[in-house]
């Protein structure tokens, strides 16, 4: 058996070997002062020459810059071809090909969290809640995710639960280009300014938006940029000039590792308190946005941790007509934090999206806020936002989300593990506790709820009522 394996072992080598000395793909590649490019091309002609299988000369010339790219141990730099380069450039512009809802999926459901204005999801009729049961008589469960996305002019068919009935609805697909920036007022002076990307006119719709605001009389502004993976670094600073007159946006440093600071010289005061929402998939540019405002003293940061992307890619285009995406330059928040990997820590920690609105909604100036809506839509003094108010009904008790309760009466949320128990501590310091055991509190598919009735004999403030018929629950403090 040991002179076996010696055996397998050399005519292995000389198998191995054996390439090598074949005859010469030619004389110049052959020749002892190639250069180290040379020795790409020479590899690439064996390679074509000689392998057995046969290998095409493109697939070759793509692994090889693919494999330099990989060098790199960058995520984020990527050889595209001419069509890659063009989808890159469409998602950073958020265009697409679909029907134009944005989605929630949870353990349990698929729902729609919003319908896009002027969508095709709009003029087919679906609305924000309906539940979907089946894409094209397929079972959510049984779908891979992308049925929604088609060719433009294709027709998809979605079974939706709404208020209890099932109903069939056709949707013809069209490319789709939405707004990435969105403005509303809430209350009588608070303005909501949402960011879902950094697109190339990002920051002109901003401005449109601010405009818009100011002469509805804004007072102070609540800056969404939860959700929003980043853009164009360009459209980012240009927003920033709208809040701050002049001072440091960020730091960027290059191959030579010298920070170079980017200043703002002619901006304009925001003048009014600013409260910026941000949670895991605020990333890049929006980031950078955050961090000026932050550490120029202009926002209060509410929301939970960002993404962690302190890096900048530039887009080369190759003589052939693709492109190398590729990090040139790291950046800096104005207080020198590199938050690459790691994220930017809000002043306020706030889990979940009806909480962490109606949190900064408070900080922004609402002393009186009614939250309603159910598990998939909520509605905050009667504005339509992305959430819920989490409801839950066994028997005749009726619960709601910890965390919307939590936020609503201004406490923070505890969990005692070893008890049981649901602990809210109020600005005053008065701790109460909701047990599982006597069902003023329960746990389903990882959230927390309390009874309503419960919470109310803690909070006075609090007031809240159930339509059977609508299934809505309306929660308020006053």
């Amino acid at each position: 058996m040991k002179s076996t394996k010696i055996v397998s072992a050399v005519l292995s080598g000389a198998l191995a070997l054996s390439v090598w000395l074949a005859p010469p793909a030619s004389a110049e590649t052959a020749s002892s002062e190639a250069s180290k490019t040379d020795i790409i091309f020479e590899v690439m002609q064996y390679l074509q020459q000689y392998n057995v299988e046969g290998v095409d000369q493109d697939t070759l010339i793509r692994g090889a810059i693919d494999g330099m790219v990989d060098t790199l141990d960058d995520p984020y730099s990527q050889y595209l071809d001419s069509q890659e380069a063009e989808d890159f450039t469409s998602a950073v512009d958020l265009e697409f090909v679909g029907i134009g809802v944005k989605l929630m999926e949870t353990a349990k459901e698929l729902y729609i969290e919003e319908v896009i204005a002027g969508s095709p999801a709009e003029q087919a009729g679906l609305k924000r809640g309906d539940v979907i049961l089946k894409i094209n008589g397929v079972r959510i469960a049984d779908t891979e995710g992308d049925e929604l996305s088609g060719q433009p002019g294709s027709k998809v068919t979605l079974l939706v639960l709404r208020s209890g009935a099932q109903k069939s609805i056709v949707v013809t697909r069209k490319a789709i280009t939405p707004a990435s920036v969105s403005s509303k007022m809430v209350g009588n002076n608070i303005a909501y300014i949402s960011i879902s990307g950094f697109t190339q006119d990002a920051d002109e719709q901003f401005s449109a938006a601010l405009d818009k605001m100011r002469a509805a009389g804004m007072k102070s502004m609540v800056l969404d940029l939860r959700d929003n993976t980043g853009g164009y670094m360009d459209s980012a600073y240009n927003i920033a000039t709208k809040f701050m007159q002049s001072g440091i946006m960020m730091y960027t440093s290059d191959q030579s590792g010298a920070l170079t600071p980017v200043t703002i010289t002619d901006g304009s005061k925001i003048g009014v308190p600013v409260v910026v929402l941000t949670d895991e998939y605020t990333a890049s540019a929006s980031e950078a946005l955050t961090g000026a405002l932050r550490d120029n003293h202009i926002a209060t940061i509410v929301g939970t941790r960002t993404f962690g992307k302190a890096r900048i890619q530039g887009l080369l285009s190759l003589s052939n007509g693709d492109t190398l995406k590729l990090t040139i330059e790291k950046y800096l928040t104005p207080n020198k934090e590199d938050f690459n990997h790691v994220g930017l820590s809000p002043d306020i920690q706030v889990q979940g999206k009806a909480a962490q609105l109606i949190t900064a909604l408070q900080i922004a100036g609402m002393t009186q806020i009614t939250a309603s809506g159910d598990n998939h839509i909520l509605d905050v003094n009667g504005t339509p936002f992305a959430g819920n108010v989490g409801l839950v009904k066994q028997g005749n008790k009726t619960y709601a989300s910890a965390k919307v309760l939590a936020a609503l009466v201004q406490a923070d949320l505890t969990w005692d593990a070893k008890n049981k128990k649901v602990l809210l501590t109020a600005g005053n310091g008065t701790v109460s506790g909701y047990t599982l055991a006597a069902k003023d509190a329960l746990i389903q598919d990882d959230e927390t709820y309390i009874e309503l009735n419960a919470f109310k004999k803690k909070f006075p403030a609090f007031t809240w009522s159930y339509n059977a018929s609508t299934h809505q629950l309306k929660l308020s403090v006053k």
